[in-house]
């Protein structure tokens, strides 16, 4: 099976080549690609001899064309490549691991040429779940979700018709701050923000769990992938992080998928779907365990989730408004220019002054998108003056 990692050098890219080491013979990597760590998809790509390397986010270099060369690579530059090695023939599967909206036109570009897309970058559904859903549909492509909690649903629906589905409920660890008094959150620092107690994320990712935008951004993915309405879709905080998600039906039975906190679980189930096959992770031992915990989300300590259910409701292009804002806070929280608790600030003013538009096209969520960087990039500086 011929594989495309887009994010190969992150934390999903990581754990992707891990699963795939442990069944040689079985994956052939076609693409490996990065943004700017030229260094480390080297690294990869020598290990695991890919027929394409990219670099979107650097401009075409002879010298760096022939180093990647001697390890068996033909290297591509550019945002374009991206979307040239997601849609050839010969690439089968293609992974989207590219966080943020920089992983939007490739993974569009996947679905369009009919793929089977692991989808870990949730912001392709986030921007412009209509559009994506409805190419996707089109080309035949296979969506298969990588987010622990959109896999967990996709096993507990397991053919089961959508009609009979009463709620989907989206577990959320609560991540570092669950419980901290609340007025200590102006405080906290990046390093602080990205110490998930259970997973290990990126940084970016890591301060979305600990504002449970993650989980916001999720509610939104969840209504698209599986075409359950908002009211239907809950959040339910489980410290634990083991009970993944539920789906409860209108007979009254609950199903869950349980496992330990492993992005390798949801990647092998994906990776060998229909089939199971070994992902490395450790198996859950229940009797270890002893309790699993649950608790209603708390709206004070963590706002942004109902911002993305207020983005949700309003429609067009205001889930696009909604993720950039926050990509432009989270960015200014990591650089020392914005206090936590002004990222969640920063969104809701962003959502108040960037009108909604109908999403009709991509061009029109991409022209969202920018003003809503614009504006928050001004509100970011107006608190740092």
């Amino acid at each position: 099976m011929s594989l495309a990692v887009l994010g190969a050098t992150g934390s999903v890219g990581a754990s992707t080549l891990d699963v795939v080491a442990r069944h040689p013979g079985r994956f052939g990597i076609f693409a490996l690609t990065a943004h700017r760590a030229a260094e480390s998809l080297l690294a990869l790509c020598r290990v695991h001899r890919p027929r394409y390397a990219v670099l979107s986010g650097i401009a075409p270099d002879r010298e760096l064309e022939r180093t990647f060369s001697a390890a068996g690579a033909e290297l591509r530059f550019g945002a374009a490549a991206l979307e040239q090695v997601v849609s050839d023939p010969r690439c089968k599967v293609v992974m989207a691991a590219i966080v943020g909206a920089a992983g939007l036109g490739a993974t569009l570009a996947a679905a369009k040429a009919g793929k089977r897309v692991l989808l870990a970058n949730k912001e392709a559904l986030v921007m412009a779940g209509p559009l994506f859903m409805s190419a996707a549909r089109a080309a035949g492509a296979e969506l298969l979700p990588i987010d622990s909690e959109h896999n967990a649903v996709f096993q507990c629906l397991s053919g089961n018709a959508l009609k009979s589905v009463a709620r989907v409920m989206l577990t959320a660890s609560g991540g570092p701050f669950r419980s901290v008094p609340l007025e200590t959150l102006e405080n906290v620092t990046p390093d602080q923000a990205c110490a998930h107690p259970n997973w290990v994320m990126g940084r970016k990712i890591s301060v979305d769990s600990a504002t449970m935008m993650n989980k916001g951004l999720e509610v939104i993915e969840a209504r698209w992938l599986f075409d359950v309405p908002p009211e239907r879709i809950e959040v339910l905080v489980h410290p634990q992080s083991i009970m993944h998600s539920l789906v409860e039906y209108i007979d009254g039975s609950v199903i869950a998928q349980l496992s330990n906190p492993d992005m390798r679980v949801p990647i092998a189930h994906a990776l060998g779907y229909p089939e199971r096959i070994a992902s490395g992770a450790r198996p859950l031992d229940l009797v270890f365990l002893k309790s699993l915990s649950f608790e209603r989300l708390d709206d004070r300590r963590f706002p942004c989730v109902q911002l993305a259910y207020a983005a949700l409701r309003a429609g067009g292009t205001a889930c696009a408004v909604l993720n950039a804002a926050n990509e432009i806070a989270v960015e200014a929280f990591l650089g020392g220019r914005l206090p936590f608790t002004a990222i969640p600030r920063v969104i809701r003013q962003t959502l108040e002054e960037v009108p909604v538009r109908e999403a009709t096209d991509l061009a029109a969520v991409l022209l969202a998108d920018d003003r809503a960087r614009e504006v928050a990039s001004a509100l970011v500086m107006a608190r740092a003056a």
